[in-house]
């Protein structure tokens, strides 16, 4: 027998702020390079709702009955997760096998993170990353609904010591010490050097915006349980204080764009101004509350849990399908378009024919209801069976989902055969550095013709570079014996400036410096010079341009370009000419390139060395030429 629901005393205005807050995350992972860069924040005005609502619940409970009843507690919030949850893991799985390649990594993984409400966790010990999207992972967005189940576990537990408390500020300012606490311990964290996607993941971290609606609700309770409603006409102010609120959300939602510097700052401001507007809205009177129950934004806030859920999925999905690569890359308009209309129509079904039966219910009591649809006429007894079918369908979809989860995606397998190839080159000793083709001989002797199409190897090249080098390490091996790679993941070009003038100064910088580090960002024309000075004069530096789907590619390119025809011992070698005909031989983050993509890699930066090899030795022949004729002309001391 399911439990009766606890009386509906509807506070106006939060299925306003959910709809807000969906919007805002759902527009940033469709279109990340529009307004709301930091849309992220959505995410934050979901926890404040969440903590305000649901210790308000438990406090209304516990005044009508004397108690908390636990059981019941945890089976509302089941039959109010578990439906959709299911329904988003097991199709969008199925849908997955379906398409293939690296959306299916870690699926086992993912659905087990799903299904025990521990995904965050269990993504950070993967070394799972939120802000670098590159990864097709389709149930990412569910770590924040494992931080929301984690709270109502426990906080119905913890509940009564803070009511041991007397009064309801002394409450209010417990659950604010402690929100405190956790923003301060995420700052903490990040000035120490933890990973940004550690903090943000961490339910210790990441607990101040569930704490703050715990104060909230601590402060409003005796306010609001006197009321089945707090709608209504009320003063101005309120208005215009929650209007602020909400452009104040929206201008934290459009500020940034490198996630990594603005969290956590963005997310407590967010949570501040979620707070301001909750409150606000709940207050008895408010007109704002009023507003925001418009029927469009109730729509969607009714609605919001189930877009939440579905949204990402299908951003990864069509973003794979149409390009190959991650969420990354941003979904073209009309895709982008295509997708929010499926999340809607996909959440309304959800709403309507899953969600709603369950909570009203219960799952027995639904299930009684689907099987007495195969007795009824049979139009109904018809759509019975296919939701039967369906669910059985996804379920083995599911199964072969898992299955046939690769270890790894192509990018990091790419990567990992580049850094074993490097492992190997390093446990056998490399060769000497040779003479330099067509230089002249230790007499003096001057060269007789100048030199034709000279080769270098590599043992007269130092490499530096990023984790495309990195996955192109077995080609340059392979085509430049001897050459020495320093290649590593995520680095910057200011990385290279400083380990070039290291290897300059400890005496093991090569004769030709090639330099690859475009694809992380933009770069620095204050680093590239650092590079040349630390280089000195009697060395060549080849930059490698880049080739990659990120907007800042083409900007990289062209400052490459503009700094080689500046300095006389710079030149280009020209990846991204050289594998634009020839994508197919990249991973499928459209990034990092395999075996032959490697070789091509290889071969490009080969032809830029033995072209400045050529410049060196004919600049040394003319060099040469013009001492002795000079000698010829005015003798010894001509030198």
């Amino acid at each position: 027998m399911t439990s009766p629901p606890l009386p509906r005393a509807r506070i106006a205005g939060l299925d306003g702020l959910r709809a807000l807050a969906v919007l805002l995350v759902v527009l940033y992972h469709l279109f990340p390079a529009w307004l709301l860069r930091s849309g992220y924040v959505g995410v934050d005005v979901f926890f404040v709702i969440s903590g305000f609502l649901i210790t308000t619940l438990l406090l209304r409970e516990r005044a009508r009955d004397g108690r908390v009843h636990l059981r019941r507690f945890w089976a509302r919030r089941a039959r109010r997760l578990l439906p959709a949850l299911a329904a988003v893991v097991s199709l969008s799985a199925s849908l997955a096998w379906i398409v293939g390649g690296d959306v299916l990594v870690d699926m086992g993984q993912q659905v087990l993170g799903a299904a025990t409400f521990s995904y965050n966790w269990i993504s950070m010990a993967d070394g799972g990353s939120y802000f670098s999207a590159a990864d097709p992972e389709i149930f990412r967005n569910l770590w924040s609904l494992a931080v929301e189940e984690q709270f109502y576990l426990l906080w119905p537990l913890v509940l009564p010591l803070f009511l041991l408390l007397p009064g309801r500020r002394r409450r209010a300012l417990a659950a604010l010490a402690l929100a405190a606490a956790s923003a301060v311990w995420a700052l903490t964290r990040l000035a120490g050097g933890a990973d940004v996607t550690r903090v943000y993941f961490g339910t210790d971290t990441h607990a101040f915006g569930l704490l703050l609606g715990v104060a909230l609700a601590f402060v409003f309770h005796g306010a609001l349980a006197r009321r089945r409603s707090v709608a209504g006409v009320g003063p101005v102010w309120g208005a215009v204080v929650g209007g602020l609120a909400v452009a104040g959300l929206v201008v934290t939602a459009a500020v940034g764009g490198q996630e990594t510097v603005t969290f956590p700052g963005s997310s407590i401001a967010a949570s501040l101004l979620a707070a301001v507007a909750v409150a606000v809205a709940a207050w008895p009177g408010s007109w704002f509350g009023r507003a925001l129950d418009v029927a469009p934004l109730r729509w969607v806030g009714e609605r919001s849990y189930a877009i939440y859920l579905w949204h990402w999925p299908l951003v990864v999905l069509v973003t794979f399908e149409l390009t190959g690569a991650g969420p990354d890359i941003e979904v073209p308009v009309l895709a982008g378009l295509a997708v929010l209309g499926a999340t809607l129509a996909l959440s309304a079904v959800s709403y309507r024919w899953l969600e709603q039966p369950v909570r009203r219910h219960g799952f027995r009591g639904a299930w009684r209801r689907a099987r007495s649809g195969l007795r009824a006429r049979p139009g109904r007894r018809f759509a019975t069976l296919a939701v039967a079918s369906a669910a059985v369908l996804a379920l083995g979809g599911t199964t072969a989902a898992v299955a046939a989860a690769p270890a790894e995606t192509s990018s990091q397998a790419a990567v990992d055969a580049g850094r074993h190839a490097l492992d190997r080159a390093r446990s056998t000793p490399a060769p000497g550095p040779t003479a330099s083709p067509g230089a002249a001989s230790p007499s003096g002797g001057a060269m007789d013709a100048a030199p034709g199409a000279p080769s270098v190897d590599g043992s007269r090249v130092s490499a530096i570079g990023d984790s495309v080098m990195l996955a192109s390490a077995p080609g340059l091996l392979e085509a430049l014996p001897g050459i020495d790679i320093d290649a590593e993941v995520s680095r910057s070009v200011w990385a290279g400036a400083r380990i070039v003038q290291e290897r300059a100064a400890a005496g093991t910088l090569r004769d030709y410096v090639v330099v690859a580090l475009g694809t992380n960002g933009p770069v620095s024309t204050e680093a590239l010079e650092a590079i040349v000075a630390a280089a000195g004069p009697e060395r060549y530096v080849i930059l490698v341009n880049a080739a990659a789907p990120r907007d800042w590619i083409p900007g990289v390119n062209r400052d490459l370009a503009a700094f080689a025809a500046a300095h006389s011992r710079v030149a280009v070698a020209d990846w991204a000419a050289a594998i634009a005909p020839h994508t197919d031989l990249l991973a499928a983050d459209q990034i990092h390139p395999g075996a032959e993509g490697g070789a091509l890699f290889a071969h490009t930066v080969e032809l830029a060395v033995e072209g400045a090899e050529s410049r060196r030795a004919t600049a040394e022949w003319a060099a040469e030429r013009t001492r002795t004729v000079l000698i010829d002309l005015f003798g010894a001391g001509a030198q």
